[in-house]
């Protein structure tokens, strides 16, 4: 063989080698990696010639398939589609599947583990295959009554059951419609996806657990905790609360809200601080603390920056760095770098009402195979105790003067003893706005956060009010 022949024949053992390897990758290494990606149509079109599982909320299908006559043999529909929209995500021919659509795609697909034992039935039998049922935690009213409440604004709402972490409500506006991006009809699929693309503000995002913010007053509960947990404070304990803070190392000064006056003698109790959200008081209580303190408080609330699955993955919140005491002081009034997602808010609420123990927050009760039976029951798991369940008791007595005497009136509910914490965080437009509370407060069963973008109000005024809607809907719900 001459030198020419020779070289290409080199180069086609080398590139058919490539091949080969390319080929390997592709079937073996990244299978599952390409099967599980949304994006992958091919599958997509395999899993719609059998029946996708249902989403089920309290006995009601959130999200089934039906049996069409068109080439692909299911149709994926949401009968209440904009209401659960923030949760179930869509199952889109173009755009692949997201949020408990993606989630639980193996289950509501028939591709679990958990359902060998029913596909190979299948197979058998002649039976077609089909998937199986995610049954969630959600409260319908409190479902209904959140998404109502953020009409007509950008929000999030969150509620969770204290004692165990089950997702009693997720709420997130603006809100879509998934049947349009489901349908069988790419064409309408991509006109409404560029529809939704054209709007100022994306409706598909989670604002819930996709999306973080600027907490402002509400992280102030931490810093009570912190303060608390110390030993150091109590409620009654006296600190400075001046008109004005000169932040140290710095020629910058801190007010209170609209530059208010929190006590005419410059200082006051922490209780009374708190009830009234004085911002220099809680400045300076965290700059005495110091940063240590503030930021193993706030990890123990789950603010580590690590995100984490319930089964929807959920954006990490984070303290930020803190460069200086500063720097500590305003991240003490939940601003700098201060950034919580609606559901890491509820987790604070949460944990205070559980008696200082933070519950695994979880959306997913049961997986059922399809016929019904329960092939998986979600455990409630203790994520971790931030406080004692003493600092709780006064954290709750501190977070009730709030809501009856300070700035979260309007979260009131007639007959029921609330516990509360308003927040009003500055950012680049118009003030966001917060409220995280309980009820009752001396029986916990039921935690809130609730977020209003730039809502340009107070914490008060446009949160509290939504927040006292929910927890009242789900208690009567429940026979309280």
């Amino acid at each position: 063989m001459n030198a020419p022949l020779r070289r290409v024949a080199i180069s086609v053992l080398v590139l058919f080698t490539l091949l080969i390897v390319n080929v390997n990758v592709i079937q073996v290494v990244r299978s599952d990696e390409l099967r599980s990606d949304g994006r992958n149509t091919r599958v997509l079109a395999e899993e719609y010639d059998r029946e996708r599982g249902s989403i089920v909320v309290s006995g009601t299908e959130i999200a089934t398939s039906v049996a069409t006559e068109d080439r692909l043999t299911y149709l994926r529909q949401y009968p209440q589609g904009p209401l659960y929209a923030p949760v179930t995500g869509y199952y889109s021919l173009v755009y692949g599947n997201v949020q408990m659509e993606r989630a639980a795609n193996e289950v509501l697909a028939g591709t679990d583990d958990r359902l060998f034992v029913r596909r190979l039935a299948d197979l058998f039998t002649g039976r077609d295959p089909s998937g199986g049922d995610v049954v969630l935690t959600m409260d319908p009213a409190v479902q209904e009554t959140a998404m109502a409440g953020l009409e007509g604004v950008t929000g999030a709402v969150v509620a969770l059951d204290p004692a165990t972490g089950a997702v009693l409500g997720m709420a997130s506006t603006p809100t879509y419609d998934p049947n349009l991006l489901s349908s069988h009809q790419p064409a309408e699929i991509r006109d409404y996806a560029a529809q939704l693309d054209a709007l100022e503000i994306d409706p598909r995002l989670n604002r819930a657990i996709d999306a973080r913010y600027s907490p402002g007053s509400i992280f102030k509960v931490v810093v009570s905790a912190a303060a608390l947990a110390s030993g150091e404070y109590t409620p009654d304990t006296v600190v400075p609360a001046p008109d004005e803070l000169t932040l140290p190392q710095s020629t910058s000064t801190l007010e209170n809200f609209g530059g208010s006056a929190c006590d005419p003698s410059g200082q006051q109790s922490l209780i009374d601080a708190l009830t009234i959200s004085c911002n220099t008081a809680f400045a300076q209580l965290g700059i005495d603390l110091g940063e240590e303190r503030v930021r193993e408080m706030a990890e123990a609330f789950g603010i580590t920056g690590e995100g984490f699955d319930i089964p929807l993955t959920v954006e990490g919140s984070t303290l930020g760095e803190i460069e200086n005491d500063a720097q500590l002081g305003v991240s003490s009034i939940g601003q700098q770098d201060v950034q919580l997602t609606p559901l890491q808010a509820a987790m604070i609420a949460s944990a205070v009402a559980n008696d200082g123990t933070l519950m695994s927050p979880y959306l997913v009760d049961q997986v059922r195979a399809p016929d019904l039976s329960v092939i998986d029951q979600t455990d409630p798991d203790e994520l971790s105790e931030p406080v004692s369940a003493e600092v709780a008791d006064q954290l709750t007595d501190m977070m009730v003067g709030v809501v009856e005497d300070g700035s979260g009136r309007r979260a009131q509910i007639s007959g029921v003893q609330v516990a509360g914490k308003t927040g009003t965080a500055e950012n680049a437009g118009p003030d966001h706005n917060w409220f995280i509370g309980f009820a009752p407060a001396d029986d916990p069963q039921i935690a809130v956060a609730v977020f209003v973008a730039n809502g340009g109000g107070t914490g008060g005024d446009v949160s509290a009010p939504i927040a006292g809607d929910v927890m009242q809907a789900y208690l009567e719900g429940q026979g309280g």
